[in-house]
């Protein structure tokens, strides 16, 4: 790589009010760490499109549920395409990045996922359960959530949205990820509470139940969290990729984990740039 510092745009919404995390922290710390080796500059993600030319590449992060201004997502993207602007996770992402199709599909296909369906003539393949789940396809952080009982369940309108059963599981754990390579796992010990996390060492089972959704996905450069819930049984089955801007937890991870981390970002981008790794 020349002695000129590549350009790195990084877009995130330091204002966003997330339930339970404060995204300003994690990308306040990330910015600045990503400025020992790359020259840095942050943008709101409804000026990533008139200012990314500017730059070498576009570092989304933090930047809120993308349905809050989809129109202007969706021509930063269509913009970063044709133009051939490098963006930071690649815009190619087949899980939540495009909505949450992945998920019926994936279900259908017989992957570990909670049982999903987004058509009335599949319902009859998800489990008979006292409560289900209606969520939105273009979902995000819960918003449009809502439980149907069973007996309401034959009146769902599937236009839009995804119907799953509510699994009582014993906890959720994430595994997080820079491309292809697995980093820390968090897990939440109780259900009621998703984001007091505590750091969790996944066995080999574990990591391949991850990784899976990892190869299937298919990015190069990115950082990705799978989502999972360990049911009574003990089965692992997938809740959601997030392949667009996941929230890391950096917090709470340990010092030597976080550097890690760091520095297989930095490597990451290096690569997209085209640099030695």
């Amino acid at each position: 790589m020349s002695s000129v510092r590549p350009r790195v745009l990084y877009v995130t919404d330091l204002a966003y009010p997330a339930k339970g995390r404060r995204y300003c922290d994690e990308d306040i710390f990330l910015s600045s760490r990503l400025r020992e080796d790359f020259d840095v500059a942050l943008c709101h993600p409804l000026d990533a499109a008139a200012l990314m030319d500017g730059f070498d590449a576009v570092v989304v992060r933090n930047s809120g549920p993308v349905l809050h201004y989809q129109e202007a997502y969706d021509d930063f993207a269509r913009q970063a395409q044709k133009d051939g602007v490098l963006v930071y996770n690649q815009l190619t992402g087949r899980a939540d990045m495009a909505g949450k199709q992945y998920l019926p599909d994936l279900s259908a296909a017989g992957y570990p996922v909670i049982p999903t369906a987004d058509r009335a003539e599949d319902a009859g393949r998800l489990p008979d359960v006292a409560e289900y789940v209606v969520k939105p396809k273009l979902g995000a952080d819960s918003i449009g959530l809502r439980f149907v009982p069973r007996e309401e369940l034959a009146d769902v309108d599937y236009d839009g949205v995804l119907v799953q059963p509510r699994i009582h599981f014993r906890y959720e754990v994430s595994f997080y990820f820079v491309d292809d390579a697995f980093q820390y796992a968090l897990h939440a010990p109780d259900p009621a509470r998703r984001w007091v996390l505590e750091p969790y060492e996944p066995t080999a089972g574990d990591l391949a139940f991850a990784q899976r959704f990892i190869d299937w996905n298919g990015i190069e450069h990115g950082i990705q969290r799978v989502d999972a819930c360990r049911t009574p049984e003990g089965e692992l089955l997938l809740v959601e990729l997030e392949d667009l801007n996941p929230y890391l937890s950096l917090d709470l991870v340990a010092p030597q984990t976080r550097e890690a981390f760091v520095d297989a970002l930095k490597a990451s981008l290096r690569r997209l740039l085209g640099g030695a790794s």
